[in-house]
């Protein structure tokens, strides 16, 4: 009898149908396994409890500060003096006679013309702020209390204002802020962009256009008879107190460095000893353990580890942070250089033994040409990297970039800063890749 017995038509829907079933009850039970893990997941890290406990106001607060700057109106109502400052630095402060063009007056008197139709006027120790479609309102210091005084009318009070006897704090809309304490007053005026970018405050090339800058290099006479304009302007931009352009420029070299011995030493050290423990090579293989285990134990621990213990070892410098690359690098590298080895044919070695070449020979000659590209892929690939590592490591005082950002990520006044080390870092693992990709297809390609 013919055992392949084909079912007839009206067998066929059923047989489907029961497919499809079997098919569909794998695809639900997966969901509803995936789900509850989902679920699980969220009640042991409370998930729920951490959305809660999110500042959103100040996280936008803070990306806002990235992209735009505020200059600081302040009235120390204890001294009785007045500074008008960018971001509050004294290094940015105006001098009397030179304020920005929406500031009038002095510290017995002045005027602030924002934005929209908002207006802040303070006289005869009474802060006067007038908010548009709801009226002015009137704010001073009776005692040790602060009194808010409302305009006559109906309109209810917009959003964004905290008003308490210790304090009034007002930002009804995002370009300015308004705050009446005990000891100060305070108006904020934000703008976009970043302050003084290329010249601090009190250079006299600040304000000037590229144009301007242009002419001075090349038609104007020296500003200073010792020095030509364009030193100057490279000096003042060098120098610049507030976005530290020398310092940066020395920190990204400090990072490339760190890369660059961590990924050189690791490929001298991981080389040679990828030799012995590559199986086709060395036929000890007590001694091919003892390398593989060393390199499990020098990839096992993490660069951060091994920086934190070099840091308590050495001390914070680049130095610490090229062991650490180094260390860990050694143990990866080693690894896949012992791979790559096994990998190689044997049939070339042969070829080029057949020839009386001596074991040197053979290696460089059989080995090496089969290695070369994918060494060259690999050393390319970590220093690449190890760019990005070295910034991590740096963070944690192994210096370059990295310990920047954090300098700079600890006050909530300098995160302009943070963005522009974010795009110098960002701008500097693009040239990486595109140096050590171009160089990579050169090499395989031979």
């Amino acid at each position: 009898m013919n055992s392949n017995i084909q079912p007839n038509q009206s067998q066929i829907p059923r047989l489907l149908l029961t497919k499809l079933r079997r098919r569909s009850f794998w695809q639900i039970l997966i969901t509803l396994v995936t789900l509850i893990y989902l679920v699980f997941i969220g009640l042991v890290f409370n998930v729920g409890a951490l959305f809660e406990g999110a500042r959103i106001d100040r996280g936008i607060l803070l990306v806002s500060d990235m992209f735009a700057f505020k200059t600081h109106v302040t009235l120390n109502l204890r001294r009785n003096e007045l500074k008008v400052a960018v971001e509050g630095e004294r290094l940015a402060t105006y001098l009397p006679g030179n304020y920005p063009n929406w500031f009038k007056g002095d510290k017995q008197k002045f005027e602030v013309s924002l934005r929209e139709g908002y207006k802040v006027r303070y006289e005869e120790g009474s802060l006067h702020y007038f908010v548009p479609g709801y009226g002015e309102m009137t704010v001073k210091k009776e005692g040790n209390q602060i009194i808010t005084t409302f305009p006559e009318n109906t309109h209810p009070l917009p959003e964004g204002f905290k008003i308490r006897e210790s304090k009034f704090d007002a930002r009804p809309v995002f370009d300015h802020r308004v705050q009446f304490s005990r000891s100060r007053i305070e108006v904020h005026y934000y703008e976009l962009g970043w302050e003084n970018f290329w010249f601090p405050l009190g250079s006299r090339f600040n304000g000037l256009g590229f144009l301007e800058i242009l002419d001075l290099i090349l038609f104007q006479e020296r500003l200073d008879p010792e020095t030509s304009n364009v030193v100057a302007i490279l000096k003042e931009f060098w120098d610049h107190p507030t976005w530290q352009h020398g310092q940066l420029a020395i920190a990204v070299l400090e990072t490339i460095m760190m890369a660059f011995l961590g990924t050189l030493t690791a490929t001298l050290v991981g080389l040679p000893l990828a030799f012995i423990a590559a199986e086709n090579i060395n036929p000890l293989g007590i001694v091919r353990f003892g390398l593989r285990r060393l390199f499990d134990f020098l990839r096992g621990l993490d660069y951060l580890i091994w920086s934190l213990i070099f840091i308590r070892a050495f001390g914070l410098g680049p130095l610490t942070g090229a062991l650490a690359i180094a260390f860990t690098d050694t143990g990866t590298l080693g690894k896949l250089f012992t791979e790559a080895l096994e990998n190689t044919d044997a049939k070339q070695k042969e070829g080029v033994q057949a020839t009386g070449a001596s074991s040197f020979q053979q290696f460089r000659f059989g080995v090496i040409p089969q290695i070369l590209p994918v060494l060259a892929s690999l050393i390319l690939y970590f220093f690449e990297h190890n760019i990005r590592s070295a910034t991590v490591i740096g963070a944690l005082g192994a210096g370059g970039i990295g310990l920047m950002l954090v300098q700079t990520m600890r006050t909530s006044r300098d995160w302009e800063n943070t963005l522009y080390i974010i795009v110098v870092t960002i701008v500097l693992v693009i040239i990486a890749d595109t140096i050590s990709g171009r160089l990579r297809k050169k090499l395989i390609s031979g």
